[in-house]
């Protein structure tokens, strides 16, 4: 008699095996699901570290920096009576305004005199204050374009035509650079003794000339007696130009008004230097100077 084969066992294997082929999609999908998850956060640190996804909150390097002074004193006022008093002790306190387009960026005022002693012949003093200013825009930063203009200014004083003995000196404790160009100069009336200064402060250039002369027979004025003098004006048209700008501007808007046209003096010669304080270029000036002599 045959015994019944006996299959015990191999049911609870294929159940296993079963099992084991029903979990292996549920491990697949869960794997699946973490594999999207980590490449997502990679993708995000990818993403944050490109340089090109970063937005940039800093200005762009061509910025150009404003102007430090918004505004120019008024020409007329920029030397105190009794500086008027040793540079031009014979004239006219008040001064002549040159025409102007725009106070706020340029501006000149003159002065002369003429101490008349009779026969002995008589002394003649004449004064010019320029001011030029620069605005920061295209073509670059404001005390940079008055840098450049400065340059051309004591290049221009220092060719004069007709200048003898001509000399370039810095003047220390004056604005950010000043150059004074000294030179005599032979005309009809009598030997001229000629101080041009030049001086940059921030983006506003201040011109003096400042000349004198021993007309009739009287001796000839002391070269460094003028150039002290013109020193001590360009001191104060600079301490001026920063005064009017304290309170950004106001006091300079304030009292400076628009410049009527003057006629030039009677008095001889009234600048020998001719172009030593005209505009520069253009390009370099944002208008002509107004700087322009007697």
């Amino acid at each position: 008699m045959h015994r019944p084969v006996q299959r015990v066992g191999r049911a609870p294997r294929l159940t296993r095996i079963l099992v084991s082929a029903a979990a292996v999609p549920v491990m697949l999908v869960a794997a699946g699901c973490s594999s999207d998850s980590d490449s997502g956060e990679d993708a995000q640190k990818n993403a944050s570290a490109t340089p090109d996804a970063k937005v940039s909150s800093s200005a762009p390097a061509d910025v150009v920096a404003p102007a430090a002074y918004a505004t120019l004193p008024d020409p007329c006022s920029v030397l105190s009576k009794k500086t008027l008093g040793e540079l031009v002790p014979k004239g006219d306190k008040s001064g002549k305004k040159g025409a102007s387009d725009d106070v706020a960026q340029r501006g000149n005022c003159n002065w002369s005199s003429l101490d008349n002693n009779g026969v002995k012949g008589s002394q003649f003093r004449w004064l010019n204050v320029a001011l030029l200013r620069f605005d920061s825009d295209a073509r670059g930063a404001g005390d940079e374009q008055a840098h450049t203009y400065f340059e051309k200014q004591v290049a221009g004083a220092q060719a004069v035509t007709g200048a003898k003995g001509t000399k370039s000196e810095p003047v220390a404790g004056t604005g950010d650079e000043a150059t004074a160009v000294r030179y005599d100069l032979k005309k009809k009336e009598g030997s001229f003794k000629q101080q041009t200064i030049v001086t940059r402060v921030e983006n506003v250039v201040v011109t003096i000339d400042y000349n004198g002369a021993g007309l009739a027979g009287e001796k000839t004025p002391d070269a460094a007696g003028l150039l002290k003098a013109a020193e001590k004006a360009a001191k104060e048209a600079v301490a001026s130009v920063k005064a009017a700008n304290k309170d950004g501007g106001a006091a300079g808007t304030s009292s400076s008004e628009p410049g009527s046209s003057s006629k030039d003096s009677k008095a001889p010669s009234a600048s020998p230097s001719g172009s030593a304080s005209k505009g520069a270029s253009k390009s370099a000036s944002p208008s002509r100077s107004a700087a322009k002599s007697g």
